[in-house]
């Protein structure tokens, strides 16, 4: 279950990892999201390989 109930369709992107934060992100402020949950969010997904990204992005919200 991700942490907020937010969907980010990524579906189709092109692998961009910088694309992919930037949706992410952009999906957490509309939401309302905290500049403080989302800079955690920043931190956690860049701080690894691109799977970590992934991974993460699939933690705090609902990937399509």
């Amino acid at each position: 279950m991700a942490k907020y109930n937010i969907t980010v369709k990524l579906t189709g992107e092109d692998g961009n990892a910088f694309a992919i934060l930037g949706r992410v992100r952009r999906a957490l402020r509309n939401a309302g999201v905290p500049k403080e949950e989302q800079d955690k969010f920043i931190k956690e997904a860049t701080s690894g390989d691109y799977d970590h990204l992934l991974y993460t992005c699939m933690e705090w919200v609902d990937v399509e």
